[in-house]
């Protein structure tokens, strides 16, 4: 599995945005898509909510495991 690393630059940033940065979703309303379709693994568990707050030092697995950082 490909190993991606994210700087954060805030506090957080939402899901949503998070994936259309990474470029993984094309426009919000794909990015929504993503979501909803189950597929987005946070801490464990699947994420479903789609303007969750991720926060540094947490990890986001989409077909590639996206690591969170301090920019």
């Amino acid at each position: 599995m490909e190993k991606v690393n994210f700087s954060l630059e805030g506090e957080y940033i939402e899901l949503i945005q998070l994936l259309k940065t990474l470029g993984i979703a094309q426009t919000g309303g794909h990015a929504k898509m993503i979501v909803e379709d189950g597929v987005v693994v946070r801490a464990g568990e699947v994420e479903q909510r789609k303007r969750a707050k991720i926060r540094r030092g947490e990890t986001i697995v989409i077909g590639q495991q996206i690591e969170i950082e301090i920019s």
